[in-house]
């Protein structure tokens, strides 16, 4: 059985994260002498980024400043970020482009959500040639709270009119995500290996499937 909506993460997911992610933050976080390790970094990918260098400017300053800590923060990691797009090389992970395809001329709709902020996500579906292929993208700037909380799942479904969470299937490549997807109530929180994780970590944070990347969904959904 095809769902009719599928929720997609993008880095790690759909498209291809060689580490620039990790570097960007070490960049930014270190430029403004806030407290962070290699394995917290690690376990926030996912989440917002603006929460994340919130979170950590909190460790240092004063609650008067982290709000404009943060924001420079968060600006740097973009800069950073762009730098690494614009001028190196940008891959989806194989087979995402044609699973997508085939999951659409079966009826799914898909929706992408990231905690990439706009810019970037513009960005990147430009140099993928990805502009017109998601029926809905979301970021972490588009909703209140973003993973593990569900809203940009539920948003997905809001502005795309799918009223039965069961008929949602939720993917990606973090515990974050899986998280976000068992908050929902989705028919199917699907893991991926292709990205930040792998089994050891993904296999103990509840889900439905494990997969080894979104290439595998059409087959996945046909089986089910």
């Amino acid at each position: 059985m095809t769902p009719q909506l599928l929720v997609s993460d993008f880095a790690g997911t759909t498209f291809r994260d060689d580490g620039a992610v990790i570097a960007a933050y070490q960049s930014a976080l270190t430029r403004f002498d806030l407290p962070f390790t290699d394995a917290e970094l690690t376990e926030r990918r996912g989440a917002s980024k603006l929460a994340v260098v919130t979170e950590f400017a909190a460790r240092k300053h004063p609650e008067s400043e982290v709000d404009a800590v943060a924001r420079e923060a968060l600006e740097a990691f973009q800069a950073a970020l762009i730098d690494a797009y614009e001028s190196g090389p940008v891959a989806e992970v194989d087979g995402a482009e044609a699973a997508i395809r085939q999951l659409q001329e079966l009826g799914c709709q898909v929706a992408l959500t990231t905690g990439f902020p706009r810019p970037l996500v513009d960005l990147l579906l430009d140099r993928l040639g990805w502009t017109e292929l998601f029926a809905l993208t979301l970021s972490g700037d588009d909703v209140d709270a973003s993973r593990p909380a569900p809203f940009m799942i539920y948003r997905a479904m809001l502005d795309l009119n799918v009223p039965d969470v069961r008929q949602v299937a939720v993917i990606g490549d973090t515990p974050l995500d899986l998280q976000a997807g068992m908050n929902a109530g989705a028919g199917w929180v699907i893991g991926v290996l292709s990205g930040a994780h792998g089994i050891e970590t993904l296999g103990i944070t509840r889900h439905t499937h494990i997969v080894p990347s979104v290439a595998c969904l059409p087959e996945l959904f046909a089986a089910d």
